[in-house]
């Protein structure tokens, strides 16, 4: 990969956490490059569409967190299970979906893989693509970049600027307008962030397969007949979106950060730090609940994620929502199988 290639990876590997959607016991998926990935309690399947039109497909059994460690069945613990599988799968996802592009600009005679037919809606074999241009220690290099500039801009540079901007002010150095203002930075900062990107091209298209894949799902969940047409009447805002997580997650570290009994500059990035996967885990249960009472107060803290999914979530064509449907497919087939049970909420 050049250079330019590895900051693009890098670009979509910090979207991760923006465009998956994570809950062990729904149906939820994640776009990625030309494709979509949709997963169900026990299975799931990755469907991407090549330069030629053809669409390639990858279907995996999944078995549940809490069902291997019973401790992720409680609350917070069980966001944090559930998390960690879905950053996991997310990455492996597209990791297929960036094989599948790098593939397609190799010679034919060096591609083994049967593909079947856009129209087939799930129907012939399965290619595998175990192995491809990009490398699991790449992907892995891409992923520790990709946390150290998390840590760097959402953490680091907000209590920095804080910190500068209140000092020699009194009336500012508060736990409460301190934070409140860190907050502040870090959120104008992940708003920059996603318009920034949001003006790649090939940004967009994972945005517009992040629509559809809304689309399916909302479709899925009404119980009406899972076809193109019917997904494309539904809404491309959801909330069990990642970007509704990500948002909640920085209101409420506002709130958290007000109360940690930390004044150095020391002490307070490293509790942010330290924090990180209890405020994740409270920001999960607060997304599940929002998500199965609609209208509630508690709701109202995802109503931010909303409107940002108007930046996160593109209207997608037939042919993009068709992707999410082949995947969804995919995973149901698979689910079925194995006879697990399923909860719509």
């Amino acid at each position: 990969m050049s250079f330019r290639e590895h900051l693009r990876m890098l670009g979509r590997v910090q979207m991760l956490p923006v465009l998956e959607s994570g809950e062990e016991t729904l149906i939820g998926g994640q776009a990625v490059m030309e494709g979509v990935m949709m997963r169900s309690p026990h299975s799931y399947c990755i469907a991407v569409r090549k330069p030629d039109g053809t669409v390639v497909t990858e279907s995996k059994q999944l078995e549940k967190v809490s069902e291997r460690y019973p401790i992720f069945k409680y609350p917070v613990l069980r966001g944090l299970g559930t998390l960690g599988q879905a950053m996991k799968l997310g990455f492996t996802a597209l990791q297929f979906s960036a094989n599948i592009a790098a593939e397609a600009l190799a010679p034919a005679s060096t591609i083994a893989m049967t593909a079947m037919a856009p129209g087939a809606m799930g129907a012939g074999t399965e290619p595998k693509a175990k192995s491809g241009p990009i490398s699991n220690w790449m992907m892995g290099l891409q992923l520790a970049f990709s946390l150290a500039f998390f840590i760097f801009a959402y953490k680091l540079v907000p209590l920095w600027l804080t910190t500068k901007i209140t000092e020699g002010s009194p009336a500012l150095e508060g736990r409460i307008p301190f934070n409140l203002i860190d907050g502040v930075i870090r959120i104008a900062i992940f708003l920059s962030f996603l318009y920034l990107m949001s003006r790649m091209e090939d940004i967009r298209r994972v945005f517009e397969y992040h629509g559809a894949e809304h689309r399916v799902v909302f479709n899925f969940e009404s119980g009406k007949t899972v076809n193109v047409e019917n997904a494309q009447s539904f809404v491309t805002f959801h909330p069990r979106c990642g970007t509704s997580f990500l948002i909640t997650v920085m209101i409420i570290s506002m709130a958290i950060y007000t109360v940690l009994p930390f004044d150095s500059f020391a002490g307070k990035f490293a509790s942010r730090i330290a924090l990180l996967p209890v405020i994740a885990g409270l920001s999960y249960e607060v997304i599940r609940f929002a998500a199965r009472r609609q209208g509630t107060l508690l709701a109202l803290l995802t109503a931010p994620g909303l409107w940002l999914q108007r930046i996160t979530t593109k209207t997608p064509s037939d042919e993009q929502t068709e992707i999410a449907i082949v995947a969804l497919n995919g995973a149901m087939e698979l689910e079925k199988s194995q006879g697990g049970p399923l909860v719509i909420a």
